[in-house]
């Protein structure tokens, strides 16, 4: 695990764009217990994948008209069992740091894994992201 003085301004770069950190195991659970889209982003001090990840994330929430309901945030290689537990949502994918979901009532329904991000531009994922948005969290009228 590195340092926390290390990891602030990587946790500080999502947390300022709306999302929030669930740093348990039962944080976890309580957010994606809640109804609704959430957007999970397992966090990495990767600076490959994880320095073009945040930017990519941050883009794709101011350009999109649609969001999820609900934003949360585990850091890999520090908040351990909050990690773990996010990625027992992810069932029949293997571990993967960083990555991006989308869940749907506590149901993994997109999953961004790090090869797809390394070898994507920021603005590539913030532009495949809108589009996961508009597809999976675009809310429907009566």
């Amino acid at each position: 695990m590195y340092p926390e003085l290390m990891v602030i301004p990587m946790r500080e770069e999502l947390t300022r764009a709306g999302i929030n950190e669930t740093r348990t195991a039962e944080d976890v659970d309580a957010a994606l217990a809640e109804p609704g889209t959430t957007l999970l982003v397992v966090n990495s001090i990767c600076g490959c994948a994880a320095g073009k990840m945040r930017p990519g994330v941050r883009l794709a929430l101011t350009n999109s008209a649609n969001h999820p309901d609900h934003k949360i945030t585990v850091f890999a290689g520090q908040d351990r069992e909050a990690t773990e537990k996010a990625r027992s949502y992810f069932e029949g994918h293997p571990p993967s740091s960083p990555a991006i979901a989308i869940l749907r009532d506590g149901k993994l329904v997109y999953l961004m894994q790090r090869y797809v991000i390394e070898q994507a531009t920021a603005q590539q994922i913030a532009g495949e992201l809108v589009r996961a948005f508009d597809e999976f969290c675009a809310k429907t009228t009566a």
